[in-house]
């Protein structure tokens, strides 16, 4: 069955030359397809769990009683909502990639960064993200009733485990609709991750059609393909997650 698959493709290729799906029957460039993929999941999973973090946080101090620790957030919030990602990339790894410190390589003679393109990449787009992610939670926290909080209070509880425990469940809740967009988003974003030479799936498929040109739609194909189905599972599975925390009668 297989040898059938790869010999389609190989006449395919000899048949109709601008579509080379020259990595369906060449072990070399399917390796470059599984390479580029994997980097592109670790990209997206890293940069959708690290801005979700920072939102969560950046929301709780938005609610400091210390007026700098909001000017600092505010802050954050301004430059990389109004800045373009592209070029945070570019900054976080030629500018401040510059300020890092080395180690010795493995060969004992060449410098290594301690942060790689990648983990550039994974810290720049979580940023970027996570900034948005701070104005939807914070959203989300302000659709929650005063009265709940204050009986928190009433209760004993500290702003910590309030927060914690009564308004991030609710404000999740009603933040998820909107982050669903941001994340989907944060996913496609990951592409960008290419000007930095992190090789994922487009920095991948574009190797590929630049050493074969014949290959150039084929590899447009596959990396449009890709990238509906993974965008796809994530939109499916934070559906899913909407409707099973969802409290009749509260969030819409």
């Amino acid at each position: 069955m297989l040898e059938t698959f790869v010999e389609f493709f190989r006449q395919l290729a000899d048949d109709y030359p601008r579509w080379n799906f020259i990595f369906f029957y060449e072990p070399r460039q399917w390796a470059r397809i599984v390479k580029g993929l994997q980097y592109t999941l670790v990209l997206s999973f890293a940069c959708v769990i690290l801005s979700v973090v920072i939102g969560i946080v950046g929301a709780w101090m938005q609610g400091s009683s210390s007026v700098w620790v909001r000017r600092v957030v505010q802050g954050y919030i301004q430059f990389f909502r109004n800045t373009p990602p592209f070029v945070q990339l570019l900054f976080f790894y030629f500018a401040l990639g510059q300020f890092t410190p080395s180690v010795t390589g493995p060969d004992g003679w060449t410098e290594v960064p301690i942060i790689s393109n990648v983990g550039w990449a994974i810290i720049s787009l979580s940023m970027f993200a996570g900034a948005f992610n701070v104005e939807i939670f914070r959203s989300g926290i302000e659709a929650v009733p005063d009265s709940t909080q204050e009986a928190a209070y009433a209760l004993g509880f500290s702003r910590l485990q309030i927060y914690k425990e009564v308004v991030l469940p609710l404000a999740f809740r009603v933040s998820l609709p909107a982050l669903n967009n941001n994340l989907v988003n944060l996913v496609k974003t990951t592409t960008q991750a290419i000007g930095i030479a992190v090789p994922e799936l487009l920095y991948q498929c574009v190797s590929i059609w630049n050493d074969y040109p014949s290959a150039q739609y084929p590899t447009m194909l596959l990396l449009f393909v890709s990238f509906i189905v993974l965008v796809g599972i994530l939109v499916y599975g934070m559906h899913r997650w909407e409707r099973a925390i969802h409290i009749p009668g509260y969030g819409g």
